[in-house]
């Protein structure tokens, strides 16, 4: 076998861990070598039989099997890892491929297949691109997870008052450490911005940054969604899946209200916390998980303990480093740079201009209590973007959410929005026909019947 490194990829698997089985002695020596300084785990056997007592205590990302072995046959222990609903990948190697052989390995999931005598750099490839399709599966698992829940991200924190620049000076002082984080609150305050916000200016930004809404998900489902199950574990589980702590692993987990957890999974999320270790729902396997977690909580959670609805040791644990977002009412200075911030956001996406905001619009704004806090000033900003003005009304009627639109008809309504909209694209019809979704027909006849 050639141990040459030429073309090797550079091999950061720290957090991957691999089982190789293969019966001869000069090969689990040569992989071992190769694989131990550069995964977290690289453990051998020589047999199915010696590889399953060791596969029954750790979790492997990760297997490379001969397919001849004494015993049990590779392919037979593949198919055999399937059927129990391993998910990860398998690398088989031969000295004696064919055609057949070949496809029985492709059909029983095996990921890669390598002939002997293989290089280094062959054998290293072959586990970057397992390695490189796992990150890709958990990246992609995040993303349409968020668009499923209609997850916002509003990048960056706004705002120049003095309670503002304590908590982004505290976040800044935080943000490197690897300790846990509880961000308390009012609803709207921030608190995922913020999250958001310390796992950028961590080390692990370039690892995945994970939410979990607790409250969106159900008493029964909760601990399959955070530490995964096995095949078979509850009704409705036909194949094994991992839970979001592995799919979060060397990034950030956000685990929002989590007042919400129910008793049995704070049990587990704090032994998950203190060891780095979870076990999936139905498993006797523990998986190691280097993952920091971020919680956030609208209610009072010393509350909480006192009335027994959450658990004192795991409130002491995440308490250690809190961080408070100030509710909006107590920063009336950082509204005009919160409008701008959205009108910034919005005006592209909805092709409407911006807005001015004058000083009696800027007054009502800062008298006004908003319990809905910045969200409840983003909606105010993308309706009033519509419309074409600020219309909050006086402080009665900002609390029943009313506007003008009332008193108005809706042509009057539709006439200043497709006025806007033409003075956006400098009068170009076409353009702002496909702006507003309508046909240029349809444009036409509306700005002969207003004499434009």
């Amino acid at each position: 076998m050639d141990e040459t490194t030429a073309g090797a990829p550079a091999a950061p698997w720290q957090q991957y861990s691999v089982l190789i089985v293969d019966d001869e002695p000069g090969m689990q020596s040569f992989l071992q070598r190769a694989l131990a300084t550069r995964c977290g785990v690289a453990d051998i056997a020589g047999s199915v039989e010696q590889a399953r007592p060791l596969f029954e205590r750790q979790h492997y990302d990760l297997i490379v099997l001969d397919i001849s072995l004494p015993g049990c046959s590779g392919i037979e222990w593949l198919h055999e890892l399937r059927h129990t609903g391993y998910a990860g990948d398998v690398v088989l190697m031969t000295a004696y491929a064919d055609l057949d052989t070949a496809i029985d390995a492709l059909r029983a999931g095996a990921a890669d297949f390598l002939l002997k005598p293989f290089s280094l750099a062959q054998v290293l490839n072959a586990i970057q691109r397992c390695f490189e399709r796992s990150r890709l599966a958990r990246e992609n698992f995040v993303l349409r997870r968020e668009i499923s829940t209609h997850s916002v991200d509003i990048e960056g924190m706004v705002g120049q008052s003095e309670a503002m620049l304590k908590v982004c000076e505290r976040l800044k002082r935080i943000a490197p450490t690897p300790a846990t984080v509880l961000l308390s609150g009012e609803s709207g305050t921030g608190k995922e911005v913020a999250a958001r916000a310390l796992h950028r200016m961590s080390q692990r930004a370039e690892g995945p940054f994970v939410p979990v809404n607790c409250a969106a998900i159900s008493a029964e489902l909760i601990e399959s969604e955070l530490f995964g199950h096995v095949k078979g574990a509850y009704t409705g589980a036909v194949q094994s899946r991992e839970g979001l702590f592995y799919y979060a692993r060397g990034g950030t987990l956000f685990l929002d209200e989590i007042s919400e957890l129910p008793p049995a999974a704070q049990a587990k999320l704090l032994r998950a916390i203190e060891e780095r270790r979870i076990r999936p729902v139905g498993s006797a396997q523990e998986i190691s998980v280097d993952v920091r977690v971020i919680a956030a909580t609208n209610r009072d959670l010393k509350a909480e303990v006192v009335a027994q609805r959450f658990r004192s040791d795991l409130y002491y644990r995440l308490q250690v480093l809190e961080v408070t977002l100030p509710p909006l009412r107590e920063r009336p200075d950082d509204i005009p740079l919160l409008v701008e911030h959205f009108m910034a956001q919005l005006t592209p996406s909805l092709g409407v201009p911006r807005l001015g905001l004058d000083p009696r619009t800027q007054a009502r704004m800062a008298d006004y209590d908003w319990p809905g806090n910045v969200r409840e000033l983003r909606n105010l900003i993308e309706r009033s973007l519509i419309l074409g003005w600020f219309d909050i009304g006086n402080k009665a009627e900002i609390d029943a959410g009313a506007t003008t639109v009332d008193s108005e008809s809706l042509e009057v309504v539709e006439k200043r929005h497709i006025l806007a909209i033409l003075a956006v694209c400098a009068g170009n019809k076409s353009e702002a026909s496909r702006r507003l979704g309508i046909s240029r027909k349809t444009m036409d006849r509306k700005c002969q019947a207003w004499g434009i």
